[in-house]
């Protein structure tokens, strides 16, 4: 659903609207950046003026209700590990994995995309939460069930944790070759229904969204929902990696997402 704070345009997920929880799937819109980065830009490992990015990630701090530093997102490496933190880093300190969990009061748990899926995590009850990025190899390899794991260590039920997809690149738009769909394939034999006939040969559709769904299905949470935003097809709104690649662009700005206890 859309929603707006403190000014900010965000995208909601009805399951994460718990109590002591704020959360938002940013989309490009309300930021300070130019160009093909305009304008909610929050890649800091993009090439867009640092001085942009920090004012972007502050307002996306203050629409959650927490302080600049407290917006915590991780050096993201395509990985399988989910970091516990229980307090913000110094500069230049990021952790390089591709998930956090806390159940500290006043932090915010983001990642960052631009095709890949973004997913937030809820305990209410419990007071944890948790963030993660899962491309295709972070989906694959285990990064959705890491952070799940990461959240049972501190006191999480799986069966009333609920998630939350955000904006992600669409079976329509996500086209693959035959080696992809092999390493799927080699993983689990039914990993075939998450790829469709493309109209170029030797090529494919792949459906992530579908894929994100079945593991987080299989992990058994309390509820997952896709808010089914595709980010190629919705220039508007969103960043795409993809995108920039196909119009030989430069660089590409970057999404955030981020849950925050409150």
């Amino acid at each position: 659903m859309n929603g707006q704070i403190a000014c900010l345009p965000v995208l909601t997920a009805p399951c994460l609207q718990q109590e002591g929880i704020a959360h938002a799937f940013f989309t490009r819109q309300g930021g300070a950046s130019a160009g093909i980065y305009a304008s909610l830009n929050g890649g800091v490992g993009s090439r867009d003026e640092a001085a942009s990015v920090n004012e972007n990630r502050a307002r996306m701090a203050a629409t959650l209700g927490v302080a600049r530093e407290s917006l915590l997102v991780p050096y993201q490496i395509h990985s399988a590990d989910a970091l516990h933190v229980e307090r913000p880093w110094a500069e230049g300190e990021r952790p390089r994995c591709d998930g956090l969990v806390t159940a500290t009061r006043g932090l915010a748990l983001g990642v960052t995309g631009a095709d890949c899926g973004m997913i937030l995590f809820a305990d209410s009850k419990a007071r944890v939460i948790g963030a993660c990025h899962a491309g295709w190899k972070g989906a694959l390899t285990g990064i959705l069930e890491s952070t799940i794991s990461a959240m049972e260590n501190l006191g999480a039920n799986r069966s009333a944790i609920h998630c939350a997809l955000g904006p992600t690149i669409g079976s329509a738009s996500y086209e693959v070759g035959s080696e992809f769909v092999a390493r799927f394939a080699e993983a689990d034999a039914n990993n075939a229904r998450f790829f469709t006939a493309s109209t170029r040969e030797g090529h494919s559709m792949f459906d992530l969204p579908a894929y994100i769904a079945m593991r987080l299905e299989t992990a058994r949470v309390g509820s997952f929902i896709d808010l089914a935003r595709d980010t190629y097809a919705d220039e508007e709104q969103f960043y795409s990696y993809r995108r920039s690649v196909h119009r030989k662009e430069s660089d590409y700005g970057r999404l955030v997402s981020a849950i925050a206890l409150v």
